[in-house]
């Protein structure tokens, strides 16, 4: 098992990059994303990979972050998730991005990903929410927890977040407000005001 490859990039090749560590060329697909954040031809990298075996062959995939990958390998363990697309969707959206689409049950979030149609999201959301919500690799995710509440108690963050949505937010963008501005201590009204603040750059 590869767990990462460093090296100087030798070349970019479409949606790959070719890494020669210790001599050796490792042709790396990556996502859009990664690729427009890595460093110009000569410069250094180092890629979290993910060693892809199947009927087709054999290929590698690389990340700049082990959030990525983890993310990537949870995709990819959907029934009808291939590499492809599990990278489309990291080329749409960030990872935490991705999280809160999960938790926040939006399967609109998600279909914005080439190859990723309504019911391929909510295959998604179905197989994911559960893992999302039980991982503690998530930070947001963790976060978004507490968006479900405990019985009847109800937090300011949910408040705040059901506040935005009567005034007609969705539901992955009042989420990411509510959870960037939200501090402990804070009453809905003052996450409320933050978030609106936010929402309105």
């Amino acid at each position: 098992m590869i767990a990462y490859i460093k090296g100087p990039i030798a070349y970019v090749q479409d949606q790959a990059v070719v890494v020669d560590a210790s001599g050796v060329g490792y042709l790396i697909h990556v996502s859009t994303s990664t690729l427009s954040r890595l460093p110009p031809r000569g410069g250094e990298v180092q890629l979290f990979t993910y060693h892809q075996i199947g009927e087709s062959g054999q290929s590698l995939h690389g990340f700049l972050t082990q959030e990525e990958i983890r993310l990537f390998t949870l995709l990819i363990s959907v029934s009808g998730i291939g590499p492809k697309v599990a990278s489309g969707i990291l080329s749409t959206l960030s990872p935490s991005q991705v999280v809160i689409s999960i938790v926040a049950d939006d399967a609109a979030a998600l279909s914005k990903a080439p190859g990723v149609g309504k019911k391929t999201a909510q295959r998604v959301l179905l197989e994911l929410r559960d893992k999302i919500k039980t991982t503690d690799s998530w930070e947001n995710g963790q976060e978004a927890q507490s968006f479900t509440g405990l019985g009847s108690v109800r937090s300011e963050k949910q408040d705040a977040m059901d506040a935005l949505l009567a005034l007609g937010y969705g539901r992955t963008e009042a989420m990411q407000a509510v959870l960037e501005v939200a501090e402990d201590g804070m009453t809905a009204d003052t996450v409320i005001r933050l978030a609106l603040k936010k929402l309105a750059k």
